[in-house]
């Protein structure tokens, strides 16, 4: 796998992570908070793959060119999971008015 795709990997599942870990988003998605703990792993988890994402283009570019693939992946990852989690709020709520009478 290359090192390029691996990063943009760990970068939305870091920034997915993040995201779920807010209060907003768990009401938005699940309808209710999730509880604490589960909101704490949520936040390690998101910062640990976002770390992991760094380290691996680090390695494989260097500080000077790999700090800038790292600017472009996370760029690109949290635009991703931002379009997603519109998409995801649209969708449920053209759900829910289709449901009401």
């Amino acid at each position: 796998m290359s090192h390029h795709l691996l990063t943009f990997i760990a970068c939305l599942a870091g920034f997915g992570a993040l995201a779920l870990a807010t209060e907003r988003q768990q009401h938005a998605l699940f309808d209710q908070a999730l509880a604490l703990r589960a909101t704490r792993v949520l936040r390690l988890a998101g910062w640990s793959a976002l770390i992991l994402a760094l380290y691996v283009i680090v390695q494989a570019q260097g500080w000077g060119m790999g700090l800038v693939s790292y600017s472009g992946h996370t760029s690109l990852a949290a635009g991703v999971v931002l379009g997603e989690l519109i998409v995801l709020s649209r969708c449920r709520g053209r759900r829910d008015r289709g449901a009401r009478p």
